[in-house]
């Protein structure tokens, strides 16, 4: 059972329940409603037992200043939206976007900030680790001083990382010194999941966003078209009390995923860049197959090239879908038919390549690396266009 977080109490002898209501959505004593200041955008996922805690904190900290909190679920299994609106119906600053089919903590942020008018947004994590006493400050301290946005740092003087460990802190500062190659901010913590801003930066910016990852920030600031002037708020990283961590090799491989997005993004599509990779373990995934068949004189040569091709583009179809097209990925029996697909257009692709090379090497004197190397290109773009299109078209099935 959801109970009331502690900012709630019910009217006293001298309020009534409208009165009490009135009080939580900002009208005055002239029955004007006072519209929303700041909201503050949590992306959750199987955070149910944190949701009231989280509310009642927020009431503490924020005090008087006009809040709303903005709950994004990606469909928790374990009821988290359920709490979130039970929650609303006692308290209309709780509100609750359940996003079906969909996720991401990037995408969650961003759906949060599309679903509040409040002139200053707010990000931060759901399972406690954040310190919300400073959150207050943080929102003062970017009014005051007319800056754009306010990030809580762990790695400027007075700020942790708490109780990590020392493999976890190492891949933390590695992953900070690669989000600065792309980060047009100097900022210390980009990585930071905890941040005030305005939200005309967020306007300015959506339309350039990646929404790929789980590092909203580092979005946010290696997209914005201007400088932006940036203030860091030192805070110690709390342990975690409630859930699982969501950091994992599929917020890794995200993360190198937006790197690639923001570097090399504008000029080559990130999505080829990744297709071609794969393509590129896939060949040595047909070379070891190869050799272990026939240079182990398992089998002919024949035999040998022909399974190593079946295991290689089944391998390559299964990575793609993984990585890829991950947010596209074919399962079930679609999984399947997607694969059919898959080594029915690289096969055209393989015909495609050879003869390119062999028309480049025979009717043009071109030197042989060069004719190999076009038909390379070729087959990688005809492979990488035609399976986007038909094996991982992102029309819903």
């Amino acid at each position: 059972m959801i109970r009331p977080h502690s900012s709630f109490r019910h009217p006293t002898s001298g309020e009534t329940r409208t009165a009490a209501h009135e009080r939580l959505v900002g009208i005055d004593t002239r029955g004007i409603v006072r519209a929303i200041e700041l909201a503050v955008i949590v992306p959750t996922y199987n955070e149910r037992n944190n949701v009231p805690r989280l509310v009642g904190l927020l009431a503490e900290s924020l005090g008087d200043i006009r809040w709303e909190v903005v709950f994004v679920d990606d469909d928790s299994p374990d009821g988290t939206a359920d709490a979130v609106r039970a929650l609303g119906r006692s308290d209309p600053r709780v509100r609750c976007v359940q996003r079906i089919g969909r996720r991401g903590l990037a995408g969650a942020c961003i759906e949060g900030f599309l679903a509040t008018s409040a002139p200053f947004l707010a990000v931060m994590d759901a399972d406690l680790q954040h310190d919300e006493r400073i959150l207050r400050p943080m929102f003062e301290h970017l009014r005051k001083e007319g800056l754009d946005v306010v990030v809580g740092s762990r790695y400027v003087a007075g700020g942790g990382v708490g109780e990590w460990d020392a493999s976890r802190t190492r891949a933390s500062r590695w992953a900070t010194k690669l989000a600065h190659l792309v980060c047009r901010q100097p900022v210390s913590d980009p990585m930071s999941g905890f941040f005030v801003f305005r939200r005309e930066i967020f306007d300015d910016t959506v339309h350039r966003l990646s929404g790929v990852g789980f590092k909203i920030l580092l979005d946010l600031l290696a997209s914005s078209p201007k400088p932006l002037r940036i203030a860091e708020w030192p805070y110690e990283f709390r342990a975690r009390t409630e859930g699982r961590s969501k950091f994992d090799n599929r917020a890794i491989g995200e993360f190198l995923y937006l790197l690639l997005e923001k570097s090399v993004g504008r000029w080559i599509p990130t999505r080829f860049i990744v297709f071609s990779a794969v393509g590129a373990l896939g060949v040595l995934v047909h070379m070891t197959v190869l050799s272990g068949l026939y240079a182990g004189g398992l089998t002919s040569f024949v035999a040998a090239q022909t399974t190593a091709t079946l295991v290689a583009m089944t391998f390559n179809y299964w990575l793609n879908n993984n990585t890829t097209y991950r947010d596209r990925r074919r399962t079930g029996w679609r999984w399947f038919t997607g694969l059919l697909g898959f080594c029915l257009a690289c096969g055209i692709g393989a015909v495609a390549n050879v003869g390119i090379a062999t028309f480049l090497f025979d009717r043009h004197s071109t030197t042989w690396i060069l004719s190999g190397l076009a038909g390379i290109v070729v087959g990688a773009v005809w492979n990488y266009a035609v399976t986007s299109v038909f094996t991982w078209s992102d029309e819903k099935k």
